[in-house]
């Protein structure tokens, strides 16, 4: 009888987490495709958009080792459950949402909820099941993810296409009250060993730098010469280097400074920032470039990231294997350096007769982001938990974790304030190079925030309209091309740091190897 409880204890944790969990992938995937639908609708600049992404991974990023933190110390499942309310709350909002400004507020309240709920996952699996069946819950709940970050990306296309991109956020709403039902027949779990005083000031800190900076540099990114801007970014700065001053002399800190001692531990997560961080930033366009520039409908858009997902489920496991043999060192230099060939690759496409030419232009540049992920990722995970003796690996992959969304979000704001910059000067070269007149090419230049989507003035004749279309969708290929170099460049330093730190042979991976820690 006891055994059955079990069972069915362990059959509703795992639904409770994989239905949370997939709102979030859903959720971060699927709206990437729906951009350009989800602009024309609500009239969106390239800063908007930005911003519609930011707003999200900035407060996740800021407090999702809190978030981890609070369940640790009021229970796991309550603090899941409220981030889930949260997160479908906001999400419907969103869905509603008839103004940018109200979209981006309540992305920000997603980034709340995502940071109460994110962490959980993992941590009431593995607080519900003994050691023996803890792996396996595991699997299925990897599996399940794995099967969701496929079908997102599609799913996002589809919905963009048939006009409802509002879909992507309104799919969330029976996820959570599933998830929620689910979470009423499991047990409650604490961990009694977790210190009883929370890092309040370091979540400021890092709220303040984080937020700074994406403010500066997405405001400069628009105008040099933006004061506000500049003090943002300089402030951000500076808070971010309190944040790592405060960590150092706090009693209980969000972020041990000391696990960066370990130098497989430092190398793993510098190479996760420059990773990630290209993976993110040059990423963000690609949607943007397939619908706006090169005439993809949003569906296959959507499809056309197929190969990367397929090619990260097949070498995974593989290169897990490959890990416990011969160490790590091998696979984190060589997939960086592929992801980075698949970014150089994209920067050669230029404009394209659309979906015809996806099998000599975007697929062989997908392929090797696949390749390269998938020869990645699985052997980041082992070394980053095996660089700690095993008591730490919990707080070692919650910090691995927020380095992640801490990179995609700055990446974001960084590289989009660069392409934003880039944008406008290519489109002013290509347009003096058009018959259209003074004004007009004024009026143009002037919608330039709105990238692909920049306006053309419909008292234009149609041959300058066609013009002014041309001269646009070559400053978008133009600007692809600059970010995509820097993804590459990121991607070749993510690959230079684990050569030259992260260490080939892990002691202490065995010890780690039990994901209860």
């Amino acid at each position: 009888m006891a055994n059955t409880s079990a069972q069915r204890t362990g059959f509703w944790v795992l639904v409770a987490t994989i239905t949370a969990s997939s709102m979030t992938f859903i959720d971060g995937s699927a709206l990437n495709v729906a951009l350009t639908a989800l602009q024309q609708d609500l009239k969106a600049s390239g800063v908007d958009l930005l911003w519609i992404i930011n707003a999200y991974l900035l407060v996740l990023a800021s407090l999702i080792l809190l978030g981890g933190s609070l369940g640790d110390h009021f229970g796991r499942n309550r603090i899941f459950r409220i981030g889930i309310i949260i997160f479908s709350a906001a999400s419907f909002v969103c869905g509603v949402a008839p103004t940018v400004g109200v979209l981006i507020a309540a992305r920000a309240v997603q980034g709340i909820g995502g940071a109460l709920m994110v962490p959980g996952s993992l941590a009431i699996i593995s607080a519900s099941f003994p050691a023996d069946r803890r792996g396996g819950a595991i699997g299925t709940w990897s599996s399940f993810a794995t099967i969701t970050t496929i079908l997102a990306p599609a799913l996002g296309g589809i919905l963009a296409s048939n006009g409802l991109w509002r879909g992507v956020f309104f799919i969330n709403i029976p996820l959570a009250l599933i998830s929620v039902y689910a979470l009423s027949h499991v047990p409650e779990t604490h961990d009694a060993t977790a210190s009883r005083s929370l890092d309040y000031p370091g979540t400021l800190l890092i709220i303040l730098g984080l937020a700074g900076i994406t403010y500066g540099t997405i405001g400069l990114g628009q105008s040099i010469n933006d004061r506000g801007a500049l003090a943002a970014l300089i402030g951000g700065v500076i808070a971010i280097v309190g944040f790592v001053v405060v960590e150092g002399r706090s009693a209980n800190p969000m972020v041990p400074l000391g696990l960066f001692r370990e130098r497989t531990f430092a190398g793993t997560n510098l190479m996760t920032l420059f990773l990630y961080g290209a993976l993110s930033g040059a990423l963000f366009f690609l949607p943007l470039d397939l619908i706006q520039v090169q005439g993809y409908r949003a569906e296959i858009a959507g499809f056309s990231l197929l190969p990367f997902s397929l090619m990260l489920i097949v070498l995974s496991p593989l290169m897990g294997r490959f890990v416990s043999r011969f160490g790590p060192r091998i696979p984190l230099t060589i997939g960086p350096f592929i992801v980075g060939i698949g970014f150089l690759l994209f920067s050669r496409t230029g404009l394209t007769n659309g979906p015809a030419d996806y099998w000599t232009t975007y697929l062989p540049a997908i392929f090797m982001f696949g390749l390269g992920m998938g020869i990645t990722v699985a052997p980041l995970t082992t070394a980053v938990m095996g660089s700690v003796p095993s008591h730490e690996a919990g707080i070692a992959s919650g910090v691995n974790n927020a380095v992640t969304r801490s990179a995609q979000g700055l990446a974001v704001a960084i590289m989009g304030a660069i392409a934003l910059a880039a944008f406008a000067g290519d489109l002013s070269t290509h347009m003096a190079q058009t018959p259209i007149n003074p004004d007009a090419r004024a009026q143009i230049q002037a919608s330039a925030g709105k990238l692909g989507s920049t306006e053309i003035p419909d008292a234009l004749s149609a041959a300058d309209k066609d013009a002014a279309k041309q001269a646009i969708r070559l400053a978008f290929v133009d600007m692809f091309a600059l970010i995509t170099t820097i993804g590459a460049g990121l991607a070749w330093l993510s690959a230079l740091a684990a050569l030259v730190l992260v260490e080939n042979r892990l002691p202490q991976m065995d010890r780690a190897a039990d994901p209860a820690t």
